[in-house]
C-alpha cells in the first residue's frame, strides 16, 4: 500500500477542520447523498460550541491508489501539547495561513516545532476568496518566518498553494482556474515522502494519544515504526527510560478509514493505528515485541505555566446538582486526564480535599472544568496562579508574546492598560483597513482576567492572541481588581425589591428568585472594599395606603458570568463554585469572622 502521513497545523480559526471536511468529500470518502455535519472532525460537544479543535484527530482518504492519513491538530496555544506529540508520527505537514491575517503567534509556535524535528511543510494560503486578502504579502511574511525560525535550505524551498477551504478549491498560482482540491492532493503525494519504516524488523510503536473506550478499554494510537502487528499478538510496554511497564496481548487493532475506525486483522509498518489490550501503558510509552529492549525516544513537552486548585464543593448547596462530589471521584478523574493529556500535571495540594492542576493556560483548564461539570462533577475552583522558576538565585516568571489587532482609535487604551500591567510594547504597525497590529511581551499573570477588560476597551472589535515566549526575571507586583464585591449575608431566594434597592451599590450578578447563601458573591461593589448586603430583605408592609400605587420594580439585567469570565474575575480569597446546573462566585471563607482573620494573616505576611 502506497502511504502518506501528514498533519494539518495552523493558528486557531485559519480553516484546518473545514479543509479536512473538503478533502474527505472530494476524495469520495462520503457518498454524494450522505449527510455529514459541518466540521465533521470536531466531534466533541465543546469543540462544536466553541468552534475550536481541542483534541487531535486522525482520518484517512484515498487518492488514486495512495492512502493519505491526515491528522487535524488544535490551533490554540493551550492545547500545544497535542500538536507536539502528533508531529512526531507524521512525515510532513500542511501549514495553513489566513490570507488576510498572515502568520500569527500559534503559526510561529507550531511551525517552529515542525521545523525542529526536520519536517518539510507544504504552505497553503487559505481564505484567498476574502475581499481583504493579501496573499502575496502573506507569502513573503511566511518566508521571513521560516528564516527567523532557522529553517534549512530544503525547508525554505517549500511548495505553496492558494486555497479557499470553504469553497473547496486550491490553485498553484493566483490566476489559475478554481476547480477543486486536486492540486493539493497532487502536491501531497509528490512532496510528502512515504513513511520510513522497517517492515522486516520487530514490532515497535510509540503511543501518541490515549483514550478510554467503554467497550475496548485503553486505546493507544501511534505510527508503527517497524514490523507488523496482528490481532492476539503478545506485546510489552516500555516506559520512556526503558523500564518494563506491563506485558499484554493485542485485543483489537483499529485502522483509520475515512471518519470511521475499522477493525483490521493486521497493520504494516508506517501506518497509523489504535491498539487495545493494555491497562497501564500511556502516552509516550513504547509498545513493542517482547524481544525489543530500547524504547523509542519521545518528544519532551513544554512545561506548564499556570496552576489552579480544584477542591470539593463545600457550599450550603453542595451535592444538590451533581452526582460526583467526593474528593476520591475528583482525584480519579484528574488522574485519568493527566494520563492522556501530557500537557496537564496533577498533584495533591496542601488541603485535605484539594488538588493542584497545572496546565498551559486558562482556556485549557476551563475546558477541563467544563467537561467535568457536564459529567456530573461539583467543584470549587481557585484563581489561576502563575508557576515561577528559580535560576541562579533569581525568580523567573513566564512571559507571553501578545499580538493585538485593533482599530486605530482604541490602540492607545490597549497600550496604556498593558503597560500598566508591566508589558513591553515591541512592535506597532498598520495592519490595513484602519487597524493596527501591536505586539507586546507581557507577564502571564498580567493577562489573567484582562481579556474582558480588553473587549470593553475595544468595544468588542479587538482580537488578542497570546503565546508562551520565554522565562524572564520577575517584573514586580501588578495591581489587581480595582473594585470590591457585594457579599450575601443571608441564605434563601433573592427578592426583587432588595436587589432593586442594592443597585446603587453596584451591578448585580444574580436575578430575583436565584438561590443565595452567606458568603456568596452577588454583585460588584462600586468602591474598592467588599460589602455585606441582604438580598432577601422585602418591603416593609404597613396598614397605611400610599397615595399613588407602587411603581413596578424594574431591575437592570445582571452580569452573566461564564466559566472563563468567573475564573478570570475572582481574587485570591475567592472561589468559583461549579456544578452541572450553575456557576456561582463565593468567598473562600463563608463565615465573616473567618474572612477577617484570614485577611489579617495576609496583611501581616
Amino acid at each position: 500500500m502506497d502511504l502518506r502521513n501528514i498533519a494539518i497545523i495552523a493558528h486557531v480559526d485559519h480553516g484546518k477542520t473545514t479543509l479536512v471536511d473538503k478533502l474527505l468529500q472530494q476524495s469520495g470518502t462520503f457518498r454524494d447523498n450522505q449527510r455529514v455535519a459541518e466540521r465533521a472532525m470536531d466531534s466533541n460537544d465543546l469543540e462544536r460550541e466553541r468552534g475550536i479543535t481541542i483534541l487531535a484527530k486522525c482520518t484517512s482518504v484515498m487518492w488514486h491508489e495512495v492512502r493519505i492519513n491526515i491528522v487535524d491538530t488544535p490551533g490554540h496555544a493551550d492545547f500545544g501539547g497535542e500538536v507536539e506529540r502528533i508531529l512526531s508520527m507524521v512525515d510532513s505537514c500542511l501549514l495553513l495561513v489566513d490570507a488576510a491575517e498572515g502568520p500569527m503567534p500559534q503559526t510561529k509556535f507550531v511551525l517552529g516545532k515542525a521545523l525542529k524535528i526536520g519536517l518539510r511543510p507544504i504552505v497553503v494560503i487559505n481564505k484567498v476568496d476574502k475581499p481583504e486578502q493579501r496573499a502575496d504579502e502573506v507569502l513573503d511574511e511566511i518566508f521571513d518566518l521560516f528564516a527567523a525560525l532557522d529553517a534549512d535550505e530544503h525547508q525554505l524551498d517549500f511548495p505553496h498553494l492558494y486555497a479557499s477551504a470553504k469553497q473547496g478549491w486550491a490553485v498553484r498560482e493566483t490566476g489559475d482556474e478554481t476547480v477543486d482540491l486536486a492540486p493539493l492532493f497532487e502536491t501531497i503525494v509528490r512532496h510528502v515522502p512515504p513513511p520510513v519504516a522497517d517492515e522486516s524488523g520487530p514490532f515497535r510503536m510509540l503511543a501518541t494519544t490515549l483514550e478510554n473506550n467503554p467497550y475496548l478499554g485503553r486505546l493507544l494510537t501511534g505510527r508503527i515504526e517497524s514490523g507488523v502487528v496482528r490481532a492476539n499478538q503478545p506485546l510489552k510496554a516500555l516506559g520512556r527510560t526503558g523500564e518494563l511497564l506491563e506485558n499484554g496481548r493485542v485485543s483489537r487493532i483499529l485502522a483509520f478509514r475515512g471518519l470511521e475506525r475499522q477493525p483490521v486483522d493486521e497493520a504494516q509498518a508506517g501506518d497509523i493505528v489504535a491498539i487495545a489490550g493494555f491497562s497501564k501503558a500511556t502516552v509516550a510509552d513504547t509498545l513493542c515485541d517482547p524481544s525489543v529492549e530500547e524504547p523509542i525516544a519521545a518528544q519532551p513537552i513544554d512545561p506548564s505555566t499556570i496552576a489552579m486548585t480544584f477542591s470539593v464543593n463545600d457550599s450550603p448547596y453542595a451535592g444538590q446538582d451533581g452526582t460526583r462530589v467526593t474528593s476520591r471521584q475528583i482525584w480519579e478523574r484528574l488522574r485519568r486526564e493527566a494520563e492522556g493529556n501530557v500537557a496537564i500535571g496533577v498533584r495533591q495540594a496542601e488541603g485535605r480535599d484539594s488538588f493542584e492542576v497545572a496546565g498551559r493556560g486558562e482556556l485549557q483548564l476551563a475546558v477541563l472544568i467544563e467537561t467535568m461539570r457536564r459529567e456530573g462533577f461539583e467543584l470549587s475552583i481557585s484563581r489561576p496562579r502563575v508557576l515561577y522558576r528559580e535560576e541562579d538565585g533569581r525568580r523567573l516568571e513566564p512571559i507571553e508574546e501578545v499580538v493585538v489587532d485593533v482599530d486605530e482609535e482604541y490602540a492607545g487604551a490597549v497600550v496604556q492598560k498593558l503597560t500598566e500591567r508591566k508589558a513591553d510594547l515591541v512592535e506597532m504597525r498598520p495592519a490595513g483597513a484602519g487597524k493596527q497590529r501591536l505586539v507586546f511581551h507581557a507577564p502571564t499573570r498580567a493577562l489573567i482576567g484582562y481579556h474582558g477588560e480588553f473587549l470593553t476597551d475595544t468595544r468588542g472589535t479587538g482580537v488578542m492572541n497570546r503565546l508562551f515566549h520565554d522565562w524572564q526575571p520577575y517584573r514586580g507586583p501588578i495591581a489587581q481588581r480595582h473594585t470590591g464585591v457585594l457579599i450575601s449575608s443571608e441564605q434563601g431566594e433573592a427578592v426583587a425589591y432588595a436587589l432593586w434597592k442594592l443597585e446603587d451599590r453596584g451591578p448585580m450578578m444574580i436575578d430575583a428568585g436565584d438561590r443565595v447563601y452567606g458568603g456568596m458573591i452577588i454583585g460588584v461593589h462600586t468602591r474598592g472594599n467588599d460589602l455585606e448586603v441582604n438580598p432577601l430583605k422585602g418591603k416593609q408592609l404597613t396598614n397605611i395606603r400610599a397615595a399613588g400605587k407602587d411603581d413596578a420594580i424594574q431591575l437592570t439585567p445582571p452580569i452573566r458570568m461564564t466559566l472563563e469570565k468567573a475564573i478570570a474575575y475572582i481574587a485570591d480569597d475567592e472561589l468559583v463554585e461549579v456544578t452541572p446546573a450553575v456557576i456561582r462566585l463565593r468567598k473562600r471563607h463563608l463565615d465573616p469572622h473567618e474572612r477577617k482573620r484570614a485577611s489579617r494573616k495576609v496583611e501581616m505576611a
